[in-house]
């Protein structure tokens, strides 16, 4: 028998072996399995019946947990522009970049292959402007969490994005950006690196800076599928919605150089330079020194952070007396062509009173009083004021109150009580070249302003509506209207018109314009003391 016919015969006998003859299994025993499968089944509808009705709100809570994400766009804050549209504030992307040693790898590398440090940094060298040696450095005893750089700008982060670097991020955040720098600091203000407003506009408007961003929630399905129908188009860019300032940047920035010069000339410690619309309050201007820059808040006294030209308050000394005189043609105790005189001296309460210069002047006509601001002739002419007439002119126009205005940090004046300004006579005298009381420069630009839009006291303002559209745009005009006649205002007008061309204000004449002034000076008062010789 050959060997192919011996495989084939013990390959049957195999086969045979496998198979084994069936044997009866009793009735207890098919009962026993059969009872098994019944609980069994038993157990799962009540199971199934327990998940369904009793657990079904958690479950259901759990699964829509894993269904969905909640997404919230970048706390972005509304630009601020000036008139012209003109970029002040703005938030910028910016990126940190982050590195991660143990999964350096880079495209087209297996999974589990990690590259050396050096191969990395040679690659990052270029776009973060850093020696190679440097970045090394950074790596060495981390294996994750390496800050490499802050402050990114989006060109430098797109460049190391496109390297496709596993175990390289970038952190994006927003960077409040103040592109004029110092110009506006005073009225703007600025953002901390924790985002918190400190100063400015920033703080004061700061919930209506904020955008409007609603959290999203984006859904998925059970293979990972989003589903669209609760997201709009764009919104996760945020709005596009500006502050618009009535500020104008050109105005601001010579404004503000000149201001230097004159503080530089005098050698003054501040100043301020405010440019108004008479006739609707909008301001034009408003710089003051010294400022420092929002851009690096860090490098500057905190003392600069405020704007003092509507929280400080001065005496505002000669430059009150074209209102004073406002005040006395309006209750015609005086007439445009009366004249008063000044003999240099007046003893009031046993107070005296001199002329800044200690001249006498003689019987002299109002222009002349304002020309040479001679301070005995005010006094003359204001005590033809009855006391309680003219501290309620000073309470109706502000003088005590905090100004009705959108620049932040406005404080109310000083005026003394109405008692002891009739009961002291002293002190309508002194307030007659605006001394015994105080206010803020913004507030004295707005009596200036009453006078020049002929008695209409405007509310000083720097902000227009927020808005998209620039070109729908209306100022601000609430005002209390008529107080004095317009031809006591236009009489008032021309006296101011003189000091310019033959006064004390004859350094401001600029030919092709007429341009009306009042000089003034004032003592610093220091915990309710004058300061000798300190001028303001």
């Amino acid at each position: 028998m050959n060997s192919s016919k011996l495989g084939k015969k013990k390959l049957r006998k195999r086969k045979r072996k496998i198979y084994k003859p069936l044997r009866s299994t009793s009735s207890r025993r098919l009962g026993l399995v059969f009872s098994i499968i019944c609980l069994g089944i038993i157990g799962l509808i009540v199971r199934l019946a327990w998940l369904q009705v009793f657990q079904s709100p958690r479950l259901e809570a759990r699964a829509r947990a894993r269904q969905t994400l909640s997404i919230k766009p970048l706390s972005r804050r509304m630009s601020i522009v000036d008139r012209q549209g003109r970029l002040l504030a703005l938030d910028e992307d910016r990126y940190r970049l982050w590195a991660h040693p143990k999964y350096f790898n880079f495209p087209g590398d297996p999974s589990e292959y990690v590259r050396e440090p050096i191969e990395v940094a040679r690659k990052l060298a270029l776009p973060l402007q850093r020696s190679i040696p440097d970045l090394i450095k950074n790596f060495s005893n981390h294996e994750s969490g390496v800050k490499l750089s802050e402050s990114l700008d989006g060109e430098t982060a797109n460049q190391i994005k496109e390297l496709g670097i596993s175990g390289i991020d970038l952190e994006p955040y927003l960077y409040r950006v103040y592109p004029r720098g110092h110009l506006f600091a005073n009225v703007i203000g600025f953002l901390n690196f924790d985002r918190i407003p400190q100063a400015g506009l920033e703080q004061s408007l700061n919930s209506n800076l904020i955008q409007n961003e609603e959290t999203r929630i984006l859904r998925f399905g059970a293979d990972g599928t989003p589903f669209l129908d609760d997201l709009k188009t764009g919104v996760l860019y945020g709005g596009n919605s500006k502050l618009q300032l009535t500020l104008d940047s050109r105005l601001q920035e010579l404004a503000f150089n000149g201001l230097k010069e004159s503080l530089d000339e005098w050698d003054a410690k501040k100043g301020v330079a405010i440019v108004m619309d008479v006739k609707n309050g909008a301001l034009l201007a408003l710089a003051s020194t010294p400022s420092y820059d929002p851009n690096k808040y860090w490098k500057y006294s905190p003392s600069l952070y405020r704007e003092w030209s509507v929280q400080d308050l001065i005496e505002p000394g000669s430059t009150f007396k074209p209102i004073n005189l406002a005040l006395a043609l309006e209750e015609r105790v005086i007439t445009p062509h009366g004249k008063v005189n000044d003999n240099g001296i007046i003893n009031v309460g046993g107070w005296p009173i001199f002329n800044h210069d200690m001249r006498a002047n003689g019987l002299i006509n109002f222009a002349r009083v304002l020309q040479v601001s001679s301070n005995v002739g005010m006094v003359n002419t204001m005590k033809k004021l009855d006391p309680s007439i003219y501290w309620d002119w000073l309470h109706k126009l502000g003088v005590d109150a905090r100004p009705d205005t959108d620049l932040p940090g406005a404080v109310a004046g000083q005026l003394k009580n109405k008692g002891e300004f009739i009961a002291r006579p002293i002190e309508p005298a002194v307030a007659s070249y605006g001394q015994g009381f105080s206010l803020t420069p913004l507030k004295l630009a707005q009596l200036h302003a009453f006078l020049a839009n002929g008695g209409n006291l405007v509310i000083p303002h720097i902000t227009y509506s927020q808005i998209k559209d620039f070109s729908h745009n209306t100022e601000s005009t609430g005002q209390r209207s008529g107080l004095l006649r317009s031809e006591v205002t236009q009489q008032v007008l021309e006296w101011m018109e003189s000091v310019v061309e033959t006064g004390s204000g004859i350094g401001v004449k600029t030919h092709g314009y007429r341009i009306g002034g009042k000089t003034g000076t004032a003592e610093k008062v220091v915990n309710e003391k004058y300061q000798e010789g300190v001028k303001i």
